[in-house]
């Protein structure tokens, strides 16, 4: 487990959990931002920001941390490769994505895994609908109707499953790493 930003105190911050991605592939998919979503009166997420949402917990005692730590340790343990295939783009009313399969259903198993240990320990209730491994490409008030030639990416493999902090700006959120724990097969 690693040890990324630090809090001090029990304040209360925003949290949430998700799998990172290789520095290579956050370059790759925001080269791809550049050239095919720059303009479009949204505003793009940084190579830096990149990830695939777990779970987002909001605002959490910082005490919480460590539990929410173990719980992802305890998950990963013995997870085998998560190789994840693009298929899509799609947009909410706020956000454009990149929607992925899970032909192995690794990544799956794993997030459900970390899910379940959320909501067991008391900082997570799951949603009806299954998880779904996407990454947020583009934030926006109004959906901007895109449809965008997709990257050729191959496959992408989560590298770590980390806990952030997420910042509110008024540029954007930033997330910082607050824990991190390695994913065997990368």
């Amino acid at each position: 487990m690693n040890s990324g930003a630090s809090v001090v105190g029990d304040e209360r911050i925003r949290l949430f959990v998700a799998y990172t991605l290789a520095p290579d592939d956050r370059e790759r998919l925001f080269a791809w931002q550049l050239a095919k979503l720059a303009g479009s009166r949204a505003r793009l997420v940084s190579a830096e920001q990149l990830h695939f949402t777990i779970a987002f917990l909001g605002e959490r005692p910082r005490s919480e941390l460590e539990p929410i730590a173990e719980v992802i340790g305890s998950a990963v343990q013995g997870a085998g490769p998560m190789p994840l295939e693009l298929s899509r783009y799609r947009e909410t009313r706020s956000v454009g994505m990149l929607v992925f399969g899970d032909p192995s259903g690794e990544a799956t198993r794993v997030a459900e895994a970390i899910q379940r240990g959320l909501e067991k320990i008391g900082v997570y209730e799951r949603e009806a609908r299954p998880w779904l491994p996407h990454i947020t490409v583009l934030r926006f008030r109004r959906p901007p109707r895109l449809h965008p030639e997709l990257p050729v990416l191959g496959r992408v493999m989560p590298s770590e499953a980390a806990a952030y902090h997420s910042v509110l700006r008024r540029d954007g959120a930033q997330y910082d790493v607050l824990r991190s724990v390695a994913l065997g097969g990368r």
